[in-house]
């Protein structure tokens, strides 16, 4: 069950994985690939979010995502 504030629900990474080749899904493996994606999203929007203030502007564009994600290593 997601959390009122967790803003990714599971059933869509279950489909990813299902979807990827997986015939059968743990809750446990949609909930991991759910907390990897937001964290890793969360780096990459920092990152984004940085590249955006030196250029001036207080919105991200596609560009500092496209920037944030070459920079942003998965952990």
């Amino acid at each position: 069950m997601v959390a009122r504030n967790d803003p990714l629900p599971e059933a869509p990474f279950e489909r990813i994985l299902k979807n990827n080749g997986a015939r059968r899904v743990s809750q446990g493996a949609a909930l991991a690939l759910r907390k990897m994606t937001q964290e890793h999203g969360e780096s990459i929007i920092k990152e984004a979010q940085m590249y955006a203030e030196h250029a001036g502007r207080r919105t991200i564009t596609e560009k500092d995502i496209r920037l944030a994600v070459k920079n942003v290593s998965l952990r």
